[in-house]
């Protein structure tokens, strides 16, 4: 008997979860860089900016969480756990920083670069499994 390849693609995100889950990395790197550009000028207002920026990319992490879960559901067989535990540790961590961006802008510092640079590279990660087979169980 003669054993044809598969022929089955990976199935890909939902649309809007695609949309949602690479709109955090825009956010969370402007975060970062206006916290690198508080750190430099000490003008308050790019603190201001970093928090906003922040609460914006986590409102935008908490959504594709839920399309995470869901799929997770979906799935079945213990697929997307990777992705769906990186994203619950990018949302924790994105809490404590928006918590750490709600203190005086002079308490801020160093911890907030800091905070978003770990926020930032693990929404990276997070969106590159996103968008990878790996998570649906793609050979």
């Amino acid at each position: 008997m003669r054993d044809y390849p598969s022929t089955r693609a990976p199935l890909a995100i939902h649309p809007l979860h695609a949309v949602v889950l690479a709109g955090t990395l825009p956010l969370l790197l402007g975060a970062l860089l206006t916290d690198l550009a508080y750190r430099a000028s000490h003008q308050i207002q790019w603190s201001n900016f970093a928090s906003w920026l922040i609460v914006g990319a986590m409102v935008l992490v908490g959504v594709a969480l839920v399309f995470a879960l869901v799929d997770l559901f979906r799935a079945g067989k213990g697929r997307g756990v990777p992705y769906f535990v990186l994203l619950v540790v990018t949302f924790a961590l994105g809490v404590v920083n928006a918590l750490v961006h709600g203190q005086d802008a002079w308490a801020i510092m160093p911890e907030a670069v800091v905070l978003s640079a770990v926020v930032f590279l693990l929404a990276c990660v997070a969106t590159w499994l996103g968008f990878s087979g790996y998570r649906r169980g793609a050979p």
